[in-house]
């Protein structure tokens, strides 16, 4: 109650009255990312709001890694827990998993019992016991992830698979076009793509020391943003020019730059 930032939503209060146990957070009138994210959602989101959304919880969780005295771990980072406003403002809901790093402690990593959601979980945190803000991290990358594909967590076919390991061999190939949610029909800004494809990754290294820090992913995201922006001001710069010159086909609405981007420190 004590924690305040327009990207995390406020607790109201709770009910523990016989069997009636809930905590209670402000209304939030679009529900959760993850509803929005499913193939029974008859709204897709565009790119450049699937881009406001993740920019709007990093800097949720930036603030309670690093706004907080003492910094708050937040544990079950996921799409179910990313709250959408009537404006469709993102923010981070249920801390009832989260941890605060003691001030004393300054090795800012705490030995405690696993928990979280499965397909979120960071696995070194599985592993050691030991959390830090870097398992958030990975949470967020597939959380990321998410967004980009529109797969879950797990993905579920013939076998089920992380997410992580169907993206990678998708990449490698460098085929953006099978990566990239097909609801967008190709309308985003291909670089950016890339871009945020990166930022997720680097969130989801296997060691919590060489992945990103929410400051870093904050920044680069924004700069996937920017560069979506662009593309868009200038689709609708060349629209106009088409057709006030009478050269606009229909068949061009829907066509998105194949321009490649470079890949390499993905794996770095």
């Amino acid at each position: 109650m004590r924690v305040h930032h327009r990207n995390l939503a406020s607790f109201v209060g709770y009910c523990d009255e016989g069997s009636n146990m809930a905590l209670i957070y402000e209304y939030m009138a679009n529900g959760n990312l993850k509803d929005y994210l499913s193939y029974k959602s008859s709204n897709p989101l565009s790119w450049e709001r699937r881009l406001r959304i993740a920019i709007d919880a990093a800097q949720g969780l930036e603030y309670l890694h690093h706004g907080c005295k003492p910094p708050i771990i937040h544990r079950d980072v996921k799409t179910a827990n990313i709250l959408l406003s009537e404006s469709m403002d993102a923010k981070i809901a249920d801390f009832g998993l989260s941890r605060a790093i003691p001030s004393d402690d300054h090795s800012d990593v705490i030995i405690t019992t696993v928990m979280g959601t499965a397909g979120y979980l960071d696995p070194e945190y599985f592993n050691s016991r030991k959390l830090n803000e870097k398992s958030d991290v990975f949470s967020f990358g597939i959380v990321l992830l998410e967004l980009i594909t529109g797969q879950n967590a797990i993905i579920k076919k013939d076998e089920s698979i992380h997410i992580v390991h169907w993206v990678s061999p998708l990449i490698e190939r460098e085929d953006i076009g099978s990566i990239v949610d097909q609801r967008l029909h190709g309308e985003f800004d291909v670089s950016s793509a890339w871009k945020a494809l990166q930022a997720a990754m680097a969130c989801t290294r296997p060691k919590s020391l060489h992945r990103a820090t929410m400051s870093t992913v904050l920044t680069e995201l924004n700069q996937c943003l920017a560069m979506e922006l662009s593309h868009n001001r200038e689709t609708k710069e060349r629209f106009s020019e088409e057709i006030y010159s009478g050269s606009y086909h229909s068949s061009e609405v829907c066509s998105t730059s194949t321009a490649s981007y470079s890949i390499t420190s993905l794996f770095a």
